[in-house]
Parts: structure tokens; sequence; C-alpha cells
């Protein structure tokens, strides 16, 4: 039984889509653990209500990155995961730490790697005109919003779109796609080969 912890910052929408589809489709894992850098997160409540043990473990209370990143590891080794989750985890995290976790630290970032990395990234895209943007699902390197990609949905640009309602469509498809991938790497599905992700079942790791 595979066990994973989820860091998030806020509602922890995506989280939520984890726990819930763990429970449904009966992964050989569970979610032992929920922690967040804001200690007013409101996926906090939501994990315990569904007793999963939370943490929060403040970065305002640390004055340097370093300090918070090895309370962070701390919180999260006491749960002693095979995968680390983030879920909305709005802090970048130090090389050390991103090593500690190397090759069981999974992110999700709202556009089509490497394309609009960092910040902003619905209004960037839209300002560059793109017809489509999209989602993707990565192992995390020290390489801000880089790694090897497990899988990416695809979604359209429609005329009108603002950059909450662009948001709000590819929040729709990141609920689907980052379920999915930590299913596959709680079954031993996936495997990194020269920096590509390669599923076993030769199952599609494109959703358009």
């Amino acid at each position: 039984m595979k066990r994973i912890v989820i860091l998030i910052s806020g509602r922890g929408s995506n989280m939520e889509a984890i726990v819930q589809r763990c429970a449904e489709q009966s992964w050989p894992a569970q979610v032992v653990a929920v922690i967040a850098n804001r200690p007013e997160a409101g996926g906090l409540a939501w994990a315990a209500a569904q007793g999963i043990a939370t943490t929060a473990v403040d970065h305002k209370a640390y004055a340097a990155r370093e300090a918070f990143d090895e309370a962070l590891a701390e919180a999260i080794d006491t749960h002693r995961p095979d995968l680390v989750v983030l879920a909305g985890f709005m802090r970048v995290l130090g090389s050390d730490f991103v090593q500690h976790y190397a090759g069981r630290l999974f992110n999700i970032h709202p556009s089509l790697l490497p394309a609009f990395a960092g910040l902003h990234t619905h209004r960037r895209a839209l300002a560059a005109g793109c017809k489509a943007v999209g989602a993707t699902v990565h192992f995390v390197t020290t390489e801000l919003d880089h790694g090897p990609i497990v899988m990416q949905a695809v979604v359209p640009v429609r005329p009108g779109d603002d950059e909450a309602v662009l948001a709000a469509r590819v929040l729709a498809t990141e609920h689907v796609i980052y379920p999915l991938s930590v299913r596959w790497f709680v079954e031993g599905k996936l495997k990194v080969d020269g920096g590509l992700v390669v599923q076993s079942d030769g199952a599609s790791q494109v959703l358009l």
C-alpha cells in the first residue's frame, strides 16, 4: 500500500479529486496526510473531515526558505511517503528539498509545459494569441516548472475567453489528469527513460 502526502496552499480542489478517486477506484494507496503552508488553507478542513491527518507548516514563521523547507520535509517524512503531491502548493521549493524527494515528487502546472512556466499562465497565453492551452503533470526537478512530463491535457481557447473562464476550463481537466497520473505512479506503471516518462500499459498520456 503506497503512502501519499499532498501539499496545498488553498482550497485544494486537486487534492479533493485525488482523495476521491483513490477511494472510489480502490487504488493500492492511501492519502495519509495533507500539509499546508498556510494555516487558513480551506483544504485542511475538508481533508480532516475525511479522516486524513492534517498539518500546517506556516512559511511566514521562517526567516529563510531553507529553514521552511527543512521544517516542511520533517513534517512530510513523519508520514513515510512513497509519493509527495504538490496540489496548488504556492511556494518555490529549494534544490535540497527537491533532491530529497527525487523521483517521488509530482506537480501540476496550468499550461502545456515547457510553455508558460511560472505565474500568470492564462493571461500570458491569451496575450500570445494561443488557440489551445492546457495542464501538465510532471515530476519535479530543481528547474522550476520543468521535469519529466507524465501527462498533459489540451484545452481549446474560445472566443471571448478571459483569464477566469479559461482557468476554470483548465482546472476541470486537472481534476482528470492529476488523479490518473497519481494512480499510474502508485500502480507502478510509470518509468522515466532518458528524461521521458513512459506509461507501461501504453495508455494515452494526452487528454484531448
